[in-house]
């Protein structure tokens, strides 16, 4: 096992998955950690292919490695492609974690999802929720995939003394996001919903009842706790990475009209899937290791809508 605090200074540190929301905003982080960030585009690395993989990392030998690629989307996406989710999430897993061991990396952090818990697990879910009830149907694909992720990574601390963590984000948002209504996550259809819905003086339409309720992190505060569990964290369970508060998607969808500045119609179309009633997780033990989000909903939700009209994401 490693020690604790980590030092990341002078460290090559991979970050795979370094053109997504998330990945993106790591390497931002990190540019003020004083270490050399190595990428690879999918022109040049298909993460699915674990030959490929492992030759590359005994190319480039990375110390630390930081593991956010993945295929993800919202409950469309999920329902309509289950086999992309679930084989190609255990694919790049599999490849990046098993070249991780056979180069000696330091570190690897191991990004998962908050979907991975139960439907109804009890709120706000703390880490040891997980495999105690049925997940969400939804997406169960990707959270299956992203389980096996966990416990692959805490297979080889086990069997091999890897130093390999794994942290959970609950619902990320930000610069770089999905904005594509067909693949798109809660918070940028919500933005693109409403802008469009500005535009033509038309009514915004939430999927579902607009009663389940939903916790969301800036996805740069999330970059920031990676690294703060990079260099202060080294045990065996996975670590909740969120805000520590919820809101009810028609309460997000009027903030979000605030931020855009529309006070038109709004109307819930109850056709389409509602998904988990609530998920809220417990961030006790992030905050144990003495980090906080800094961004509120309210902030948050305008620099995305500022990214959204620079043209900073997918899908637009």
């Amino acid at each position: 096992m490693g020690a604790v605090p980590f030092e990341l200074i002078g460290k090559r540190v991979w970050v795979a998955g370094h053109r997504g929301m998330v990945g993106s905003a790591i390497v931002r982080r990190l540019a003020s950690e004083a270490c050399e960030v190595i990428i690879a585009g999918r022109d040049e690395l298909d993460l699915t292919d674990q030959r490929a993989v492992l030759g590359w990392m005994h190319n480039q030998r990375p110390e630390v490695v930081v593991l956010a690629a993945a295929r993800v989307g919202g409950i469309l996406a999920n329902d309509s492609m289950p086999v992309e989710f679930l084989r190609d999430n255990l694919l790049i897993e599999t490849s990046v974690l098993t070249g991780a061991e056979s180069v000696g990396v330091e570190k690897l952090l191991f990004l998962g999802s908050s979907c991975i818990y139960p439907k109804h697990a009890a709120q706000p879910i703390k880490e040891e929720a997980l495999l105690t009830g049925p997940l969400e149907p939804t997406n169960e694909w990707y959270a299956i995939a992203k389980i096996a992720g966990i416990k692959l990574a805490l297979a080889y601390r086990r069997q091999y003394g890897c130093d390999f963590i794994s942290a959970m984000p609950t619902n990320l948002y930000g610069p770089g996001d999905n904005f594509d209504l067909n693949a798109s996550h809660v918070m940028p259809a919500l933005i693109r919903k409403v802008h469009e819905a500005k535009l033509s003086g038309g009514e915004v339409v939430v999927w579902g009842s607009g009663t389940p309720r939903r916790e969301f992190l800036y996805v740069d505060d999330c970059a920031d706790a990676c690294v703060h569990l990079l260099r202060h964290y080294s045990d065996d369970s996975h670590v909740n990475v969120g805000s520590g508060s919820d809101v009810s998607i028609m309460e997000l969808t009027r903030l979000v009209m605030e931020v855009v500045g529309y006070n038109g119609p709004v109307v819930t179309d109850p056709s389409k899937p509602d998904g988990t009633p609530r998920k809220l997780m417990d961030n006790g033990k992030l905050a144990g290791l003495g980090w906080t989000p800094k961004t509120a909903l309210r902030d948050g939700v305008a620099k995305s809508y500022a990214a959204f009209l620079n043209g900073e994401g997918r899908g637009l």
